[in-house]
């Protein structure tokens, strides 16, 4: 315990030390904090559904007709018809052949990745990849070789003269920095190399594309480009879980090999019905995502006017560079005293010397809102002295 307490004043001392908020009542962008009303900008509720009256009213009707808790695995008697209904909407949202219900987005991209490559195999990760990814990738034992960030060049090499069975796995929209990867190049790459794409969307699904299918329909890439398709259910969809969606044969080989699925307690079956519901909200709602749209456009021309440094982000996931842990913090803790919610991301989260506020903006947000924080960041920049540069 002696070597715990040394790790943990560590951290403290390095500016990397984590705690947590109490949050009371719902998600949404006005919320309490440790009894503190604040105007959060740090949640992934993309489309303000986490709270929608229509999705609160499916789960409350389900309860009666399917119970609380899923009660056990899906291959004991958990499968219930809800998340088959689920599934098949998840298919027909994403244009899939089928799709699969997971607890979490963790635990399908674990269970994923270590059911398709194994000893022997070599998987290729972009370097910025979302943890649950990198963690897929060790339980798989496979080998490992991560590429430079959307470095298709670098990638296309490390194909070409590696033999045997080859998997590419990325994220759709990187989950730190806001931008999306080369997919039409990856899906190339690996036609070409005989490799099998796996993407998780967890980002981009409910945001982008046509009806808010995500990042690869967004591009028009079907099933045979992009054969392994993740999503999360908990942020733009706002209820909770996972899925994974592709070909039939696909399917039934993740039920046999998929530990993460095999060996875990079904979801709750009215959380099914309530994603369902809100799936059909999204695939109907271009006004919702217009709406975030022009946030996002307000937020990036008035941060950049400020003299701040954000990335090449056209999602609602917009970070603030800011370099070393300390100031990072000094400018989140600044805000929160003028009542607004912006987290401070340190490594190992985000590389070292990459600090930053991660700005996520929600439908739910007004314009108002967004003038707010920018407001928020003059004040704080002038009262605070912390150096910024100007957006390229």
């Amino acid at each position: 315990m002696r070597d715990f307490a040394a790790e943990l004043e560590q951290r403290k001392q390095s500016g990397l030390y984590r705690t947590r908020r109490l949050i009371s009542g719902p998600q949404q962008p006005s919320l309490t904090s440790d009894g503190q009303r604040l105007l959060s900008f740090c949640s992934n509720d993309y489309l303000g559904l986490a709270n929608h009256p229509a999705n609160i009213e499916a789960l409350v009707k389900a309860l009666p007709e399917t119970g609380l808790g899923g009660a056990a695995s899906h291959l004991i008697c958990g499968h219930h018809d809800a998340h088959h209904r689920l599934e098949e909407r998840l298919a027909a949202f994403t244009q899939r052949s089928a799709a699969l219900f997971f607890s979490t987005g963790y635990m399908a991209n674990m269970g994923v990745i270590s059911a398709l490559a194994g000893r022997g195999d070599t998987i290729f990760s972009d370097r910025l990849n979302h943890a649950s990814i990198i963690d897929g990738c060790i339980l798989s034992r496979a080998k490992v070789r991560r590429y430079p960030h959307s470095d298709m060049a670098a990638l296309e090499r490390m194909l070409a003269e590696t033999p045997g069975h080859k998997l590419v796995v990325t994220d759709g929209v990187f989950s730190m920095d806001g931008d999306i990867a080369p997919l039409r190049e990856l899906a190339a790459l690996c036609r070409a190399n005989d490799a099998l794409l796996v993407v998780d969307d967890a980002h981009g699904v409910g945001v982008l594309g046509p009806q808010g299918r995500g990042s690869v329909a967004e591009l028009g890439l079907s099933e045979e480009d992009v054969p392994v398709l993740i999503g999360t259910l908990g942020k733009a969809v706002g209820t909770s879980g996972a899925f994974v969606a592709g070909s039939q044969v696909l399917m039934d080989y993740l039920v046999q090999k998929a530990r993460t699925y095999i060996y875990t307690t079904a979801m709750p079956p009215a959380i099914a019905e309530a994603t369902v519901a809100s799936l059909n909200l999204i695939e109907r709602d271009d006004e919702r995502r217009g709406h975030l749209s022009e946030l996002i456009e307000r937020f990036r021309r008035g941060a950049s006017e400020l003299g701040y440094q954000l990335m090449p982000s056209r999602t609602p996931i917009q970070p603030i560079m800011v370099g070393d842990n300390w100031s990072a913090l000094a400018l989140s803790k600044a805000l929160e005293e003028q009542g607004l919610l912006v987290t401070a991301i340190r490594p190992p989260t985000v590389p070292e010397g990459e600090a930053r506020l991660r700005v996520t903006l929600s439908a739910a947000h007004t314009l108002a809102d967004v003038d707010r924080l920018l407001k928020g960041l003059a004040d704080c920049r002038a009262l605070s002295g912390i150096a910024v540069e100007q957006s390229a």
